[in-house]
C-alpha cells in the first residue's frame, strides 16, 4: 500500500529503500559508461562472482545447487529494469538478505564501481 501511495504521489524513486549513505551516493557515469571499467569489472566476477552468478552472469554458477532463491539473470531486461547502480552497490557491499549473496566490503569502492559497470551492461535490451 506504500509503494502504490508513494507511485501515486509521484515519489517512486527507486533509491527511496536504500539506508541514508547509499540513497545519495554520487553514480561516477563516467565510470559505468567506460569499456575499461566494464572490462575490469568483468576480470573481478569471473574471480569472485561466477561461482554462483555464472560466467556468462545468467545465475548459472557452478555453485547453485541448494541456493534458494537462486542468483538472479544479470542478462536479463526484466532485472536491469529493476535495479538502479545504487542498488547493485549496495548489494554488493552489504550483501542481499535472505539470500547467499554475502557482502563483498573488501573491494575498494573503485572495484564495486567496476562491477556495477560489468553487471548492468550485461543486461539484454528491452
Amino acid at each position: 500500500m506504500a509503494m502504490a501511495l508513494m507511485l501515486l504521489s509521484g515519489c517512486g524513486n527507486k533509491d527511496s529503500g536504500l539506508p541514508p549513505p547509499y540513497r545519495d551516493l554520487a553514480v561516477p557515469e563516467k565510470t559505468l559508461a567506460s569499456a575499461q571499467a566494464r572490462a575490469r569489472g568483468r576480470k573481478l566476477f569471473l574471480i569472485n562472482c561466477a561461482i554462483c552468478h555464472g560466467t556468462q552472469a545468467d545465475g548459472h554458477g557452478i555453485r547453485i545447487e541448494g541456493l534458494d532463491p537462486r542468483p538472479p539473470d544479470f542478462t536479463s531486461s526484466g532485472w536491469r529494469s529493476q535495479i538502479t547502480p545504487r542498488h547493485a552497490f549496495y548489494s554488493i557491499r552489504n550483501g542481499v538478505r535472505g539470500t547467499a549473496m554475502a557482502s563483498w566490503n573488501t573491494f575498494s569502492d573503485e572495484e564495486t564501481w567496476e562491477l556495477v559497470a560489468y553487471v548492468l551492461s550485461v543486461a539484454q535490451p528491452q
